[in-house]
């Protein structure tokens, strides 16, 4: 499957979130005006969110409408039930999911 380079980008920036907080997982998301948000997970006593729930709650808290594409860096092989949810309460928006090495492992919309 080949990406286009927008696509190709908010992976690069779903990895680099995940390296730097070496982080379980990493996302990014870009909205209709072409804004990115990149995040990783959240795991506190009191507050636990995914990489991609972070990232569509920045998009939203910041005015987006919609969703274009989303990014999911993780070991998982598929992205949760709660990802998916997230995504489509913006838009039917393409969610990629790739491993730490960049390497494409399936699209979900």
């Amino acid at each position: 499957m080949t990406l286009d380079a927008e696509d190709t980008k908010i992976i690069t920036l779903a990895r680099s979130a995940r390296a730097r907080n070496g982080s379980a997982e990493g996302a990014a998301v870009r909205d209709e005006t072409g804004r990115t948000y990149a995040a990783t997970d959240v795991d506190l006593p009191s507050l636990k969110l995914s990489a991609v729930q972070v990232a569509v709650a920045m998009a939203v808290s910041s005015g987006a409408e919609s969703l274009e594409a989303a990014a999911l860096v993780t070991e998982a092989e598929d992205p949760s039930a709660d990802d998916i949810a997230a995504i489509e309460d913006v838009g039917n928006a393409i969610l990629y999911v790739a491993g730490p090495d960049g390497v494409l492992k399936g699209r979900y919309v």
